[in-house]
């Protein structure tokens, strides 16, 4: 389960409310007052059609926020869930390792793996170490690393994306950041064995495609994934962040927008009240989706694998002109 300090958005707060009074109910129960108990068995039922009825019918925006949660599950918890025998590597054998991006070898239902993905911190502490999940040049450098480690042992990679973009710094840019994520996207277009993607949260840019090359496109249902952040489109074309809500809707940056786009290939459930709000069967949800995906995609020759991931890219952004 999340963290029991719980940040509570806007239109979270109504449920909040209900459950406070169900947990000062409970409190007064001890005397096995009938009364009461009946009372707890309609507020929960209350409760529940509320959560129901606000998480089927969020807006864009307010599924980017949900993508943004401070208790949302990141990388590495789904890892603790979904993987055993995980063993972590560090560092691009170049200048350093990049705490943003955690690589490392495991295996999903017995079938070993190699798993790549974008990596938030929780305290402040832990966030200035993992710089907020905005990865480094040497954080895209170490996962290609791993992601030839894993075609050279015949290991699909799954790759789980969660960053608001590549770190823009003076730093970055020196150690060729463009030309990390470049060759990255070459190079994941040609890996010679089965790539999935799952956006577990935010999807930023060339930060988010610097590792989101694959043959099966999955997202989270309450994710985001653009070319730009609503805030930084608000800035560019209303001069205005605070408007991020109204670039929100007009970018169509949520997986039912980018399904109907054919950018992505599939959206994966989440718990009633988001992934934040039970861990274990977000985790179980997420991992039933990637291993039905993945034993489909090893049925599928090499060659074959490569072309249709190669003509899947190539394919997006085409239109016609009547």
């Amino acid at each position: 389960m999340a963290n029991p300090q719980k940040h509570v958005l806007d239109f979270e707060k109504p449920i909040i409310e209900i459950e406070k009074r169900i947990a000062e109910l409970r409190q007064l129960s001890i005397n096995e007052d009938l009364e009461i108990h009946r009372e707890i068995e309609r507020l929960e039922a209350k409760a529940q059609k509320l959560r129901k009825d606000i998480y089927t019918k969020l807006s864009r925006w307010q599924r980017v926020l949900l993508s943004r949660h401070p208790q949302r599950p990141y990388t590495l918890d789904f890892v603790e869930r979904m993987l055993t025998d995980f063993i972590e590597l560090h560092g691009d054998r170049n200048f350093r390792d990049d705490p943003a991006v955690v690589t490392g070898l495991g295996k999903l239902d017995g079938r070993p793996i190699a798993l790549i993905g974008h990596q938030k911190g929780r305290d402040m502490k832990e966030k200035i170490r993992r710089n907020f999940g905005y990865p480094h040049p040497e954080g895209y450098r170490k996962a290609l690393r791993v992601m030839k480690l894993a075609e050279k042992f015949n290991r699909p990679i799954i790759s789980l994306v969660d960053t608001p973009g590549a770190y823009p710094g003076i730093g970055s840019e020196e150690r060729g950041q463009a030309e990390a994520i470049a060759k990255n996207l070459f190079e994941m277009s040609h890996i010679q064995v089965p790539i999935i993607v799952v956006i577990i949260g935010e999807g930023g840019s060339g930060g988010a495609l610097g590792i989101g090359v694959g043959d099966t496109i999955m997202m989270m249902e309450n994710t985001w994934y653009s070319v730009i952040s609503p805030e930084g489109c608000a800035s560019i074309l209303f001069h205005d962040a605070t408007k991020a809500e109204i670039a929100a809707e007009a970018m169509k940056v949520t997986p039912t927008d980018l399904l109907e786009m054919g950018l992505v290939d599939r959206i994966v459930e989440e718990p009633i009240g988001g992934a934040h709000a039970d861990y274990d069967r977000a985790a179980a949800i997420l991992k039933k989706a990637i291993s039905t995906e993945l034993v489909r995609l090893l049925e599928i020759p090499r060659q074959k694998l490569i072309g249709q991931r190669i003509e899947k890219f190539g394919a997006m952004g085409v239109w016609k002109e009547n």
